[in-house]
């Protein structure tokens, strides 16, 4: 059995390509069960981020700069190598219903296989962002959505003018 203060530092991986507000919101909820939440910033070359990794973490920095204790790391490897570097087993993962469950057992049994140590915290998303993604709201800027409230607004004219850079034009 572990101690009562063995949940000095989880670590929340992903691509954030580009940062919801639906993240920072896992981000902030998450803060609150730690003396340190260490956010990976997957540099998965498979997914083709519009964003670079040094952009990425960028963005998720200026997102999270009100938060004392997170901590904004880029990775290349992977999440179960990162979270040992980081000192940590325990890993926060956000979920919207029913849409995110079928990958996050996946992903789960996985980074268990790979480390058995690896222990798994689920947030639930806040009602107002159940639906929020960075694929939909790639999506909607497709095709000529406005996305800003869907996104922190600290960086929403950066995301707006690096999804008009990927669609090879401008657009508002």
């Amino acid at each position: 059995m572990r101690s009562m203060g063995y949940m000095n530092t989880i670590v929340y991986p992903g691509t954030f390509d580009p940062v919801t507000r639906g993240h920072v919101d896992v981000i902030e909820r998450g803060a609150r069960l730690c003396d340190r939440l260490v956010v990976g910033v997957a540099g998965i070359a498979y997914k083709s981020p519009i964003w670079s990794l040094d952009e990425r973490v960028d963005m998720v920095r200026s997102a999270t700069q009100h938060i004392p204790n997170v901590v904004v790391e880029g990775f290349d490897d992977l999440v179960v190598h990162f979270m040992k570097r980081m000192g940590t087993s325990i890993m926060l993962r956000g979920l919207r219903p029913v849409s995110d469950f079928d990958y996050e057992v996946q992903f789960a049994w996985a980074n268990r296989h790979l480390d058995p140590n690896v222990d798994i915290i689920y947030l639930m998303s806040s009602q107002e962002h159940f639906f929020v993604s960075s694929t939909l709201i790639k999506e909607m800027y497709e095709g000529g959505g406005d996305i800003r409230d869907l996104v922190p607004a600290s960086i929403a004219d950066r995301i707006v003018l690096g999804l008009s850079r990927a669609r090879g034009g401008t657009h508002d």
